[in-house]
């Protein structure tokens, strides 16, 4: 079962909190005595270890200082600093646009082997046509209020995909029938999209399976994620992306499709399910 990512955020947060309540119980000093030390209000205190605030860089060193626990400050902002890194919100990386979030995965991209790839509601970025991927982010950027620079974050995102005929990297792609089905831009750019899916099949690198309606479910529908060399792996939310690096959570969502990869159709079948899609437009 994999655990959502707002949750892990927390724990990683609640974790931290934790952590410095401890460094203070251990220096032998109450929640008051220490804000007296560090010249702040008691509920400062209460925040920070109840992980309501998340301790600022300096909030830790002074913290592990008045405890006398220096030596503990540079681990205790590496994990400050692991917790914030997991959590990205789109509003701030898309302040300045799309194109600048295309390109800032293009090394990531570059240096990895395999990719496992799951999507339940559009066709995987590394997998879209132009007009697909202009008409999904067109619907992005209004959503978020971007500045619109689509076209060109399109063009970064094609050249994104470049990484499909690599050799010796290999793709791990699952969709739900449901992504062949919902229309993202008219009915030309899907039946377009889908065309390009059925070509993409072909290749010896992609493994695309489609997981059927009907298919029985020993793991319900999850979050669109990507799994970088089962090493890293970006969860996308409406509001945010979060990146998880440690090694127990990457294994969850690596199991996680491992059993839907089971749960998939691929080959000729998958191939039905596309083509059925195609006619279902008119």
């Amino acid at each position: 079962m994999t655990e959502s990512p707002t949750v892990a955020v927390q724990a990683a947060r609640l974790q931290l909190a934790a952590r410095l309540r401890e460094i203070r119980k251990d220096a032998g000093l109450t929640a008051t005595e220490l804000a007296r030390r560090l010249d702040w209000y008691p509920s400062e205190v209460s925040r920070i270890e109840h992980a309501r605030t998340p301790p600022a860089i300096a909030d830790i060193r002074v913290w592990c200082a008045a405890c006398g626990a220096e030596s503990a400050a540079n681990d205790l902002v590496a994990s400050a600093q692991s917790a914030d890194s997991m959590y990205m919100e789109w509003r701030r990386v898309q302040r300045t646009g799309l194109r600048h979030l295309q390109e800032s995965r293009v090394e990531l991209y570059e240096r990895t082997k395999l990719f496992r790839i799951y999507c339940s509601t559009v066709v995987p970025g590394l997998l879209q046509t132009p007009s697909y991927a202009t008409a999904l982010l067109n619907s992005i950027s209004r959503f978020h209020r971007t500045p619109n620079d689509v076209e060109e974050a399109v063009e970064a995102r094609m050249r994104r995909s470049r990484v499909l005929f690599i050799n010796g990297n290999r793709f791990s792609v699952l969709v739900e029938e449901s992504v062949l089905r919902y229309q993202v831009g008219d009915s030309e750019t899907m039946a377009g999209q889908l065309g390009y899916l059925l070509t993409l099949m072909s290749l010896p690198s992609v493994s695309l399976g489609v997981i059927p309606f009907s298919a029985p479910r020993p793991l319900w529908t999850l979050e669109t994620f990507n799994v970088y060399d089962d090493a890293r792996v970006h969860v996308e939310l409406l509001s945010a992306a979060v990146k998880i690096t440690a090694p127990g959570e990457v294994e969850q969502y690596v199991r996680a499709s491992k059993e839907m990869a089971e749960m998939a159709v691929y080959g000729s079948n998958a191939r039905d399910l596309i083509t059925g899609a195609i006619a279902h437009l008119g």
